[in-house]
């Protein structure tokens, strides 16, 4: 059974609206590309290491289209991984998939992400802000890989708005923290729910 890893870029208010540039989600939002100036050579080796393995994309309708214009005219080692492996698009609507090797999942959201499970072994979401909810809502999940940046915005979509339910996790391994402060916590899903206790006891 395939591992599902959900990719994150947020900020310490955790919010996770269009790190990548003005263009992804500016709807009311005036921070778009918040992550650029954040980024460096080492946390880019850092995402390189983590889609090592990686052979399927799980994806929104927006990133969908957003990955879709961008990386089938580029060739870098990003781009030959992403044209090569499948991608599977979740979506209300009926978009033309034009990207090779895409495929639109059912409206039945938990049978599909189940169904590529079973094809694929190391499954990736990265983005996908609105599919991401409904994952940590229904923990159609595995691993959480969150990505902290050293700023607060105070407005925006956050990670957790309208997909949280009580879940444990556990830190899978020492967090890695670059030159600029952006701090990667590797998550993994728990089973249950987590306990309670009196702190004065």
């Amino acid at each position: 059974m395939g591992i599902v890893h959900i990719d994150l870029f947020a900020t310490l208010d955790l919010v996770g609206q269009a790190p990548g540039g003005p263009h992804e989600d500016p709807e009311g939002f005036p921070f778009g590309g918040w992550q650029a100036p954040l980024s460096d050579e080492t946390t880019g080796e850092r995402v390189l290491a983590g889609m090592e393995g990686m052979d399927a994309l799980l994806l929104g309708r927006r990133t969908y289209d957003i990955f879709a214009a961008y990386w089938p005219g580029r060739d870098d080692v990003i781009a030959r991984l992403f044209n090569r492996i499948p991608k599977y698009v979740a979506s209300r609507g009926t978009p033309a998939l034009d990207w090779a090797g895409s495929t639109l999942l059912g409206p039945d959201l938990a049978g599909a992400v189940e169904k590529v499970r079973a094809t694929h072994e190391k499954i990736h979401v990265i983005g996908s802000l609105n599919l991401v909810q409904s994952l940590l809502r229904e923990r159609l999940f595995d691993r959480l890989n969150l990505w902290i940046h050293p700023i607060v915005l105070g407005v925006g979509k956050k990670v957790f708005d309208g997909g949280a339910v009580p879940s444990s996790l556990e830190l899978l391994e020492p967090p890695f923290t670059s030159p600029k402060g952006v701090l990667l916590l590797r998550y993994g899903l728990r089973p249950g729910t987590p306990g309670t206790g009196d702190m004065s006891d």
